[in-house]
């Protein structure tokens, strides 16, 4: 079992003037023990010799504990410990030296739960032997240990530097507990000897405040191995971290109220804002209009709210709302939204694309002598065939084209045309005219709408 707790402490200052006291010891009034551990008592003693009596460091020292009361010659069973035979006491042991008047001690082997027992301690020095019947040591003996401790030392307000220490009491510094926290897992304990006697194992973290933290729940385990056959125990603490802050966020709402538009000034801040002042802005600059601790402003509609912005205040500082621009009344994004811009782009190109199909393509006429170069193919075919054959061929009046027909497409404004050309080639028969003669022939008829 171990040490968990110590209360209090005897007087270690003591005076031999009562002749009915012989010794004063200096030790943990109240103390805790879990069962699978070990518990040290640390302890040091004054002797008072009665006359006739001396206290030798020369000679022989032995200590005794003895529980439930301080005479123990008609109850032996009281005895839980004597130095002079500690074979027969191995679950109690003295660690402390006796000629240095260290009398601390260590208990090991108490698997039972029990009730709070009172441990007296004695000293035999061959003539002198006294026990300290005023001060006993009043020990618990638990199923599990207590939680760790944690501690904030600074101030918790934003901006300033805090110490987070979780701390939990190591009675057996061979065996201390292991401690881990949600702040740092990786954090590194340490263990510590107070002026008392006792130890602690503990972890610590520096962090700077901010508003991020209020809230902030904070939790730490202690792990403490445990002997014959008991399973590890593992108490949790948790702790919810408080940090004051200056106003954030603040911002201007805006909602009707009948005939008026109300203007809502929020923030969030620890303390609570204390007050609220109300500015619009003009040519000659910002003009206070309102203060107070209300956070309303009323005007009488969404186009008298441009210009207005709110400022919050409490005891740690101050911020300032945005201004309220836009007929609206709420802030007017500064920059055009992704879609808005790609929607007029695609309008432009549309557009665009649309006049440039409307416009009327480069037409040029050509003559019936460019036709003519058809006509001693269409005469040979004739010769060939000997058969009158009917050919039709559009004409096209597009500079890159050969063909017989084009379609000119006007301005909108304008009636649209519509160009049809037909040439009807009629083969002469077979003769010995010149080629020249299959142009009478040839006609054309256009026809315009």
């Amino acid at each position: 079992m171990f040490l968990l707790l110590s209360l209090s402490f005897l007087p270690v200052l003591v005076h031999c003037s009562d002749e009915s006291v012989k010794l004063f010891i200096t030790a943990p009034r109240e103390l805790e023990a879990v069962v699978g551990s070990c518990l040290i008592i640390p302890c040091s003693f004054r002797p008072c010799p009665a006359a006739g009596q001396t206290f030798d460091i020369n000679r022989r020292i032995f200590a005794v504990w003895i529980k439930d009361g301080s005479h123990f010659k008609d109850h032996p069973e009281r005895i839980v410990f004597n130095s002079s035979n500690a074979v027969n006491y191995p679950d109690i042991s003295l660690i402390g030296n006796l000629t240095e008047r260290n009398c601390t001690s260590k208990f090991d082997g108490l698997k039972k739960p029990f009730r709070t027992t009172k441990f007296f301690f004695r000293i035999e020095n061959e003539s002198f032997k006294a026990t300290d019947t005023s001060n006993p040591v009043n020990i618990t003996l638990k199923a599990s240990p207590r939680k760790p401790r944690i501690q904030v030392s600074g101030e918790r307000k934003e901006k300033k530097s805090v110490t987070i220490t979780c701390s939990a009491a190591t009675p057996c510094p061979q065996s201390p507990p292991r401690l881990t926290w949600s702040l740092r897992p990786d954090a590194h304990s340490q263990t510590k000897r107070h002026t008392d006697g006792t130890f602690s194992t503990e972890i610590q973290e520096n962090i700077t405040l901010s508003d991020q933290h209020d809230g902030l729940k904070i939790s730490c385990y202690a792990v403490y191995p445990a002997a014959g056959g008991e399973p590890e125990k593992t108490p949790e603490e948790t702790f919810t971290l408080s940090v004051s802050y200056a106003p954030k966020d603040t911002r201007v709402s805006i909602s009707p109220s009948g005939d008026l538009v109300t203007l809502t000034c929020s923030s969030r801040a620890k303390p609570a804002v204390r007050s609220f002042t109300w500015f619009r802005t003009s040519d000659r600059g910002p003009i206070r209009v309102s203060k107070g601790d209300v956070s309303t402003f009323n005007v009488t509609d969404r186009t008298d709210a441009e210009g207005f912005y709110c400022v919050a205040k409490n005891a740690l500082g101050n911020q300032t709302s945005p201004r309220i621009l836009g007929n609206e009344g709420n802030l007017v994004p500064v920059i055009v939204p992704v879609s808005i811009s790609i929607l007029f782009i695609c309008l432009v190109v549309s557009v665009w694309c649309f006049k440039k199909r409307r416009a009327p393509p480069q037409t040029q006429t050509r003559s019936a002598e460019d036709f003519s170069g058809h006509a001693p193919a269409d005469e040979a075919g004739r010769d060939g065939g000997g058969e009158e054959e009917l050919h039709y061929q559009s004409v096209s009046f597009n500079q890159r084209r050969t063909e017989a027909q084009s379609v000119s497409v006007q301005d909108a404004t304008q009636s649209e045309e519509t160009l049809y050309a037909q040439v009807k080639v009629r083969e002469p028969e077979k003769s010995s005219a010149p080629a020249a003669g299959v142009s009478e022939d040839l006609y054309a008829q256009v026809q315009r709408k």
